[in-house]
């Protein structure tokens, strides 16, 4: 198993360690819940770039590495939803954009074709990021409605803007 795969591995056990500490009621649980946090989401960027930069780059990799991200941020939206901080429609708009995505990437590779991330889908990663960290430490409902609606905003245009420039995948003709 490679440096790559094996950074993976790690943000995985992390997840349930991260979701343990979100239930803690100690005074420093909510800041090792974002030092876990920010070190699983950082183990993202350092997997990519070893896998990349060192030829890493493997097939339990392609699997895992996704799988993981999306694990990390819904288990974090579903302990808002859970604390009455994040309307569970506004993670269902999140998990339905995931699933839509993944298919139409599914559907674009059985036609021979690679659909990149775009911009949009960067900005929409970081922008959720910064929010689940901001609500990590500050239970402010204010602040709260404002990151639900940043994360809603960026993965529907995300999203939009993945369907919008690749339709000709999914054309009802074929």
């Amino acid at each position: 198993m490679n440096t790559a795969n094996k950074i993976t591995l790690f943000r995985v056990v992390l997840i349930p360690v991260f979701v343990v500490i979100c239930y803690l009621s100690a005074p420093w649980a909510k800041w090792a819940a974002l030092a876990v946090f920010l070190v699983a989401s950082l183990s993202d960027f350092a997997d990519g770039y070893i896998a990349r930069h060192y030829n890493q780059v493997t097939d339990f990799g392609k699997f895992l590495d996704p799988i993981a991200d999306k694990l990390l941020v819904t288990s974090a939206m579903l302990l808002f939803v859970e604390q009455g901080r994040m309307p569970a429609w506004v993670l269902l708009c999140v998990i339905a954009r995931e699933f839509a995505v993944s298919a139409l990437r599914l559907v674009a590779v059985d036609n021979g074709r690679v659909i990149a991330a775009g911009w949009s889908g960067k900005v929409k990663t970081a922008a959720t990021m910064v929010c689940i960290c901001v609500m990590l430490v500050f239970a402010l409902p204010t602040l709260d409605t404002v990151c639900n609606a940043v994360i809603l905003v960026t993965t529907v245009y995300s999203g939009a803007e993945y369907f919008s420039k690749n339709r000709d995948v999914i054309n009802p003709n074929k």
